[in-house]
């Protein structure tokens, strides 16, 4: 074969099976660069093949609920139980039957890039999202747990339609009569996934935006969690308006600071 490299990577670039007479063409090729594409494709086959059965995995109990007759599915996820500051944020989102779109997974499990993609991706196709936020206030006067149930609940009522079953993250929401829980649902379950990505994103921008205007705790990179950084700001500087005061170290770093005055 008289190709190029660059012409035979870009010619690879658009075949799907080994079976291709281009690509069975290419394993006669000694030369080194061309045998390292014909590696490098096969690895790319594997990774996209182990994607497109994840996503079946992902869809299996809402394919399973489409064949009962169900229509507006809606998975349900939260973000934020264990920070000491900011809100705690839940994400219902209706995906349609036909949704395929690969890499979708819980969001802690996918880098911010590639979460930020996804978030575009799901607000495009999903046929409808809601969103509810509790703020620390609401944490500190019900309890983070309640305060969880109280986010979820307002994100599927927010959505439009109705749903007609709800797939529910580890806890059990007794919003409808047609519900699950799932253990580790963000792992199971494409529609819960989706609202996982959704959620994250959603908090992790407002704890980036309280990051200006309460500076000192590192927000931006932390989100509220008690890191070495968010630790040494409570001891420097002390508690801002939007940290959970029923939180420990919180609690102590109030406590302290009074006792100073």
């Amino acid at each position: 074969m008289s190709e190029s490299i660059a012409a035979i990577r870009e010619k690879l670039s658009q075949v799907t099976s080994e079976q291709d007479p281009f690509f069975q063409l290419c394993t006669q090729d000694e030369r080194k660069g061309v045998q390292k594409l014909l590696q490098s494709t096969r690895k790319k086959w594997e990774k996209e093949a182990k994607l497109a059965a994840k996503l079946i995995e992902m869809k299996r109990y809402e394919t399973d609920l489409f064949k009962q007759g169900f229509q507006y599915i809606a998975g349900v996820d939260e973000v934020g139980r264990g920070p000491l500051a900011g809100p705690v944020v839940a994400a219902a989102v209706i995906l349609p039957a036909d949704f395929s779109v690969v890499g979708i997974n819980d969001s802690k499990q996918l880098n911010e890039a590639k979460r930020d993609m996804l978030f575009e991706v799901i607000k495009k196709e999903a046929i409808s999202i809601g969103i509810g936020i509790i703020d620390h206030d609401i944490i500190d006067q019900v309890n983070i747990y309640e305060a969880t149930k109280i986010a979820m609940r307002e994100a599927l009522e927010k959505l439009n339609p109705a749903p007609d079953f709800v797939l529910i993250d580890a806890m059990p929401l007794k919003y409808s009569e047609s519900e699950l829980s799932l253990i580790k649902g963000d792992t199971k379950s494409i529609s819960i996934a989706a609202a996982s990505i959704i959620a994250k994103v959603t908090r992790d921008r407002i704890m980036q935006q309280y990051d200006e205007l309460y500076p000192g705790y590192d927000f931006a990179n932390n989100m509220g969690y008690g890191t070495k950084k968010h630790l040494n700001g409570l001891d420097t500087i002390g508690i801002c308006p939007i940290h959970r005061l029923s939180f420990s170290p919180v609690k102590e770093a109030k406590l302290h600071f009074e006792s100073l005055k």
